[in-house]
């Protein structure tokens, strides 16, 4: 009696072990679950770095504008002074990193005014007020909306082709809206997917498909690896690493810096030209 209990037993734990398949199929959700997560933060970066770029140059590209300015007129004066070519050389150089790129002015749809300085360069000058340039940067429930839209959408949990255009399509949306920062977007998006089709994911099945997944979420993670350093490693982004509370307060300090180091090379330039 008692071996056929520990038979029947045994068998039962048999059955009941988990196969091969099942522990690889759970190793796939989670690396898929976990590249989503990876996605979604080096996204949520580039977007930082963007918005943080685009307003840098807005606050502080005409302070450096300036100073390439004062550079290229304190090489001039000193050439003009000393007469040495290798003087005119620099003089000529110097003058050449501040000469506008053709159509330049098309870019900034008459933000310049007609002296060529911008109006937030004008006020930082002359110690007047100016309209502060627009952020553009996600809110806290934004990013929430974001992050949620993309663990359900994203093309990646797609299993054919059809099932992939759309989320492919869907999510191009949501990064735009995510880009802008536009809440409202975000929450009819959500609304729109939670209407939407649901499919129900089929996982692989075969050992083959799932090891050939893995391999693909490996190499996928490399790749985006390699696009979070760059964008860590870039100025912007090791900008924003050391002020990633309080970015406007750094880029207010560095406005201050510039310009002391305009009203230096204005000196340096007066004493030149006197």
């Amino acid at each position: 009696m008692t071996a056929g209990r520990e038979a029947t037993d045994g068998a039962a734990g048999q059955s009941g072990a988990a196969r091969p398949e099942d522990r690889l199929e759970k190793a796939v959700r989670a690396a898929e679950q976990a590249l989503i997560e990876y996605e979604i933060a080096v996204e949520t970066f580039r977007v930082e770095v963007e918005n943080f770029s685009r307003l840098h140059h807005q606050k502080l590209g005409p302070m450096y504008a300036r100073l390439d300015e004062l550079d290229a007129e304190i090489a001039e004066a000193l050439a003009a002074r000393s007469g040495d070519p290798e003087d005119r050389r620099k003089a000529d150089e110097a003058r050449a990193r501040v000469m506008p790129m053709p159509g330049v002015e098309e870019l900034f749809h008459g933000w310049m005014n007609g002296d060529g300085l911008y109006p937030e360069a004008a006020a930082m000058l002359t110690d007047q007020s100016v309209r502060p340039p627009q952020r553009v940067r996600p809110s806290d429930e934004a990013r929430k909306l974001y992050r949620e839209l993309v663990r359900k959408s994203h093309p990646d949990l797609a299993q054919d082709d059809k099932e992939r255009s759309r989320r492919d399509e869907f999510i191009t949306r949501v990064n735009a809206a995510y880009a802008r920062g536009d809440e409202a977007v975000l929450r009819e998006l959500s609304e729109e997917w939670a209407a939407g089709p649901v499919t129900e994911q089929q996982w692989p099945s075969k050992s083959e498909e799932l090891y050939a997944r893995l391999e693909w979420l490996s190499q996928r993670k490399e790749l985006l690896t390699v696009v979070a350093r760059e964008l860590e490693e870039g100025a912007i982004g090791a900008m924003l690493r050391m002020a990633p509370d309080d970015p406007d307060q750094l880029l207010d300090e560095i406005a201050e810096q510039l310009l002391a180091q305009v009203t230096e090379r204005e000196a340096e330039l007066a004493r030149l030209t006197s």
